[in-house]
């Protein structure tokens, strides 16, 4: 899960970069093809409202530059997180996506929205959330919340670790 901690509001082309740059963290953590959805609380118009333009398919930039890099990654926007994970999902999944349904990476537009989502399944799921980790830095970075315990901590110093050792192949 990613959402935008150093830049609260971002604008579409701020919200591509933050999802191709968790993709690569992603591929690089887990060993797997990412599949990124761009969340939102409409999937493909099934709603229509200003706010939703940023969370549209992403522009094509992020597709290119991961082809460019040689990451093999799948993008796409405007999807409930329903539709980004669930194959049954009652909001639809499009048949064109090669991420709906199938979603390793979720996106949030906002960070009102991931921090929520986050909290929601640290404390309901008791998932061990590790973060935030910083990208689009120079070097590796991360920011450990206040709230974070012994076990915390070290979760995010191994990812810290992980980029740290690989971090010229970024």
């Amino acid at each position: 899960m990613a959402d935008c901690g150093v830049i609260p509001e971002p604008t579409v082309e701020q919200l591509a970069d933050i999802a191709f740059s968790t993709a690569q963290l992603a591929r690089q953590l887990l060993g797997t093809r990412p599949r990124v959805a761009l969340l939102s609380y409409s999937t493909k118009g099934s709603a229509t409202h200003p706010r939703l333009a940023k969370c549209k398919p992403p522009p094509p930039w992020p597709q290119q530059k991961a082809d460019q890099k040689q990451l093999d990654a799948d993008f796409d926007g405007e999807l409930q997180v329903d539709a980004a994970l669930s194959w049954t999902s009652p909001a639809g999944r499009p048949p064109e996506s090669k991420v709906a349904g199938r979603a390793t990476v979720l996106i949030f537009p906002e960070l009102n929205a991931g921090n929520i989502a986050s909290k929601l399944v640290q404390h309901v799921a008791r998932a061990n959330a590790y973060g935030q980790i910083l990208l689009g830095l120079d070097r590796p970075a991360a920011d450990v919340s206040r709230g974070s315990n012994a076990h915390d901590i070290l979760g995010v110093a191994a990812i810290i670790g992980v980029q740290s050792i690989a971090y010229q192949q970024l």
